[in-house]
This record gives structure tokens, C-alpha cells and sequence, in this order.
């Protein structure tokens, strides 16, 4: 009996101690966490889809010239992003802070990793071509040649791939980088880890920043055209900078303050809810898979026609709203939204 407990026990150690590593303390705020990425699921999850249809069937985005091609990749990425959610939800309500099984923990990395630095990517990529547009309108440039093709696209997927080697190499999600015990090479694999996460954050940011003051400071100087066309514009590239910082910038902080505290060695209590507050941030980043659509999307006077008209048809209530062909043109007139 005493063999039989004790074999028992060395049999389990290893599966306990993963679930050590990774448990959640705060069981309640984690169930919390489940709920809010369930909503959050729920809602964006038909919203994309209902976009990715309008730019399949009806805009045809890989015939356009405009830049419905990053647009169509960024909610691609977002989608994709979505079908992690449920998987994540669930091991927050059995009070774990990611799988246990490794081969579920090491897919979700990657899917994690991969498309949401390609939600990033095609921002920042979206934001530059927008900058070319208004600041610099009538100078050629490598991406205004590019973004005529789908193979701009592609590239930008394949270039990501090599980023998410590193979130494989070593548990991510529960944050065991540094550890006190890590050997030179498990160091290594810690800082390139970490690198790619404050990469995908922090550049984009920057270029965001940049390409945002620009373009604000071009349009307000601009005295020739309809001026709630221009204030739309304003609207618009404020509320992408806004966004980005919501969803990104709490999560990249928490992270740092998570690695500062394991570093340190603060004690075992701060370093659970300096895990617990960067969990929570990362949930209220997926949020930027429901506002991608509204604010990159909606925010077109002839997309938001075309969706209505194709969706919810009586709310137009018989008045004239233009609706884009599914060439890309707008009947009877054009309405360009920056």
C-alpha cells in the first residue's frame, strides 16, 4: 500500500508540477477573464465573418487597387485569432493558465503568436500606405506598386512564421523567463522569446505614431475639400492610434512589470498577481479583433452602404446610400474615405 501510494505520487509530480507552474490563483477574476473573451467571441466572430464574405463575394479585394487587400488579410488574421478564444476561455475556467497538454499549449502559441502579429503587421502596413496616400500623394513608392498584387500578403505571412520559433522553444503563457535556475542557452531562448513580443508591439507603435501625426497634420492644413470629409479622416486615424494603444500598449507594460518581478524574485504572492493583471491585459487586447472591423471598416461611408445593404436591408429605410459593385467602384458616385 505504501509503495503503491508512493509510486503514485512520483508518477503525478511531473503533471503537478506544470499545473503549479501554471495555476491560476484567483479562480473567480480568471472565470471572469473566460467570460469576457467569450463575448468577446461571440460578437466579433459573425462581425469578421460578415466582413471576410463582403470581401470575398462581393468587393473580390484581389482585383482591387485600393488597399481592400490589407484590409481583407487583417481581418483574416483577427478571424483566425478568434478560434482560440473558446480553447483559452476553457482552461481559465478549470483554473489553468494555459493547457496542459503540451501539444494543445504549443499550437496555441503558434496560432496565438502568428496571427495576432499578423493583425499587427497589416496595420502598420495599412497605416503606411494611408501615410503615403495623404502626405505624400503623388510620390511613387515600393509599396504602392506592391500592394497592387496578393503576393504582398503572402510574403508578410511567411516572414512571420520564423517569429513564432522562439514562443515554441519554451513555455510563454505562463511567463518562466529568467528563471533563477535557466542556463546560458535557456537565457538565450528566454531573450529572443521575449524579443518578438516587445517587437511586434513596439515598432508597429512607433510607425503608428509616426504615421499618424503626420497625416493629422497634413489633413488640418488642407483648405480644398468638403471639411466633414476631412474631420472623418481625422476621426479615423485617431481612433486606429487609440485602439492600437488600448489593446496593446496595457498588455506590454504588464509583461514587463511580469519579468521584472521574476527577475527580482518578488515574493511568491506579488508574482501571482503581476501574472494575474498581465492575463487580463493580454484578454482585453483580443479585443482588437471586434474593433479592427468597426473602425477600419465602417468607418468607409460606401463599405458600411454595402454592408447594410447587404445584411440588414431595412434599416436604410429607403434612403440613397452608395453601394460599392463588386468591382470595387461606387454607384452612382464615388466616395473615397481615406
Amino acid at each position: 500500500m505504501s509503495y503503491s501510494t508512493t509510486q503514485m505520487i512520483n508518477t503525478s509530480s511531473p503533471l503537478n508540477e506544470v499545473d503549479e507552474e501554471c495555476k491560476a490563483e484567483y479562480i473567480d477574476l480568471y472565470k471572469f477573464y473566460a467570460a469576457v473573451m467569450i463575448v468577446i467571441f461571440i460578437l466579433a466572430l459573425p462581425l469578421n465573418a460578415s466582413v471576410l464574405h463582403l470581401f470575398i463575394f462581393k468587393l473580390r479585394f484581389w482585383k482591387s487597387n485600393t488597399n481592400n487587400i490589407f484590409l481583407f488579410n487583417l481581418v483574416l488574421a483577427d478571424i483566425l485569432l478568434l478560434f482560440c478564444l473558446p480553447i483559452k476561455a476553457y482552461n481559465y475556467i478549470k483554473g489553468e493558465r494555459r493547457s496542459t497538454n503540451d501539444t494543445v499549449c504549443k499550437g496555441m502559441l503558434f496560432m496565438l503568436f502568428l496571427n495576432r502579429g499578423a493583425s499587427i503587421a497589416f496595420l502598420a502596413v495599412t497605416s503606411i500606405d494611408r501615410y503615403f496616400n495623404v502626405v505624400h500623394p503623388g510620390r511613387k513608392n515600393l509599396l504602392r506598386a506592391l500592394k497592387k498584387s496578393p503576393q504582398i500578403s503572402i510574403v508578410i505571412w511567411l516572414l512571420l512564421l520564423p517569429l513564432t520559433i522562439p514562443t515554441m522553444l519554451k513555455n510563454f503563457d505562463c511567463c518562466n523567463s529568467y528563471d533563477a535556475n535557466s542556463t546560458s542557452r535557456e537565457e538565450l531562448v528566454d531573450s529572443m522569446r521575449e524579443a518578438v513580443f516587445f517587437s511586434q508591439i513596439v515598432i508597429p507603435f512607433f510607425i503608428l505614431v509616426y504615421c499618424t501625426v503626420h497625416i493629422v497634420n497634413r489633413l488640418r492644413k488642407k483648405t480644398v475639400g468638403d471639411r466633414t470629409k476631412l474631420r472623418r479622416a481625422v476621426f479615423l486615424v485617431t481612433s486606429v492610434m487609440v485602439v492600437f494603444s488600448l489593446c496593446f500598449l496595457p498588455c506590454t507594460i504588464a509583461r514587463v512589470v511580469l519579468l521584472i518581478s521574476r527577475v527580482q524574485l518578488w515574493s511568491k504572492s506579488s508574482q501571482q498577481k503581476a501574472a494575474a493583471a498581465f492575463d487580463g491585459l493580454m484578454v482585453l487586447s483580443y479585443l482588437d479583433c471586434l474593433l479592427d472591423p468597426l473602425v477600419y471598416c465602417f468607418c468607409s461611408t460606401k463599405f458600411k452602404g454595402l454592408y447594410l445593404s447587404t445584411y440588414f436591408p431595412f434599416l436604410l429605410k429607403g434612403d440613397h446610400v452608395p453601394v460599392e459593385s463588386s468591382t470595387g467602384n461606387t454607384q452612382p458616385r464615388r466616395n473615397n474615405v481615406i
